[in-house]
């Protein structure tokens, strides 16, 4: 693969469904692998699956008429279509959304891609928090970034919490939200941990406590339960919110 080519699974547009972006429209580019394999994980992107031959691109943003591309896709191709989208149905899109799997595997591509991708729109990077490094060689390409803090009760990983904390502190010079996914076994010393980590950089740092969606599309967590974390939380931070992934009730991508 060249430096300026990556394996990508999807470009296409919808609402964000998550984070404090949600209900915006976006242009989302989903890149292949992720570092961490999380139970809830609704994206088959396992850093040591193969990489895709294709990636799926919408001609028509938002309407699902996708053709393929062949994979590494060439930063030139990507902006090809979005400029195309920008000509012909301007001032529909928020931002783009850099996602995954975790985009910042692919951090020396990012270096050369964002700074064409942000001449047309804003830039929202979504990232599991995990690779501080990488986010700091691109942060000043950033304008906005959702990153999760990932309880163990909920992803399946334990000591993350250091890597966790040094990520938002780079992330803390952007507009930053956490994201933490809770379900029926979190517990209220991972929230105040997930809370500790926040205030130990800027307790005005908005987390949104997503409850987890299990494979029927229900929420693994009770209305009772989500409540109690969030009353946790809010005695440690100034903005807690609880937010669903709106997009799977709604049918989107």
């Amino acid at each position: 693969m060249s430096d300026s080519a990556a394996e990508l699974t999807e470009i296409f547009s919808s609402i964000q469904g998550e984070g404090l972006l949600i209900g915006l429209r976006q242009v989302f580019i989903r890149f292949h692998a992720c570092n961490l394999a999380c139970t809830y994980c609704d994206t088959d992107v396992s850093q040591n699956a193969p990489a895709p031959g294709f990636c799926l691109m919408e001609k028509t943003p938002g309407r699902r008429d996708f053709f393929k591309a062949a994979n590494p896709m060439a930063l030139d191709d990507v902006l090809q279509l979005l400029r195309e989208w920008q000509r012909n149905w301007p001032d529909i899109h928020h931002s783009i959304s850099i996602t995954g799997g975790e985009p910042l595997l692919y951090v020396e591509i990012l270096k050369q891609w964002l700074p064409g991708l942000k001449s047309i729109l804003p830039i929202y990077l979504e990232t599991n928090g995990t690779l501080p490094d990488a986010l700091s060689m691109i942060i000043n390409h950033l304008d906005h970034i959702g990153m999760d803090i990932k309880l163990p009760s909920t992803s399946g990983h334990a000591g993350l919490w250091e890597v966790h904390r040094l990520f938002l502190q780079v992330a803390s010079q952007k507009k930053t939200v956490v994201k933490a996914v809770v379900g029926s076994e979190t517990s209220n010393s991972e929230i105040i941990k997930c809370c500790e980590i926040i205030l130990s950089v800027d307790k005005n740092i908005p987390l949104i406590l997503q409850p987890v969606t299990l494979q029927d599309g229900k929420p693994g967590i009770s209305s009772l339960k989500t409540l109690e974390l969030q009353e946790v939380a809010s005695r440690y931070l100034t903005e807690v919110r609880v937010i669903p992934q709106t997009h799977k009730f709604l049918g989107l991508l």
